[in-house]
């Protein structure tokens, strides 16, 4: 089996098994009077196992993602030292207004 299917049913696993625990707080805070709707309706069983497949879903992806992104090689040469740009002022220049002319009211034509 390739390694990056290998590694995406480990990180599903993970991600299953993360749902389970989620899911289990959830009943047992009873977050939301989520137990109570759990275990008291006649279609109970599906809805927690639906919370569970769906959170689980969102755990194996977040999962799999963190793992691929944490695989990239750094590509940047290791530095010797430190470096700090120190930042530096530089001139600006803006013309000046005439003080004249009143630029908000409209132009007289004359």
């Amino acid at each position: 089996m390739p390694r990056l299917i290998r590694l995406y049913i480990q990180q599903c696993l993970v991600g299953f098994g993360l749902s389970a625990v989620f899911v289990s707080a959830l009943l047992w805070a009873d977050v939301a009077n989520l137990r109570y709707l759990i275990t008291g309706s006649s279609v109970g069983l599906m809805a927690g196992g639906l919370l569970w497949l769906f959170n689980g879903l969102v755990f194996a992806g977040v999962q799999f993602g963190i793992t691929i992104m944490r695989m990239a090689e750094d590509d940047t040469p290791p530095s010797g030292g430190r470096r700090t740009r120190a930042l530096q002022p530089i001139r600006v220049t803006a013309p000046a207004i005439d003080a004249r002319r009143d630029v908000l009211s409209p132009r007289r034509r004359g």
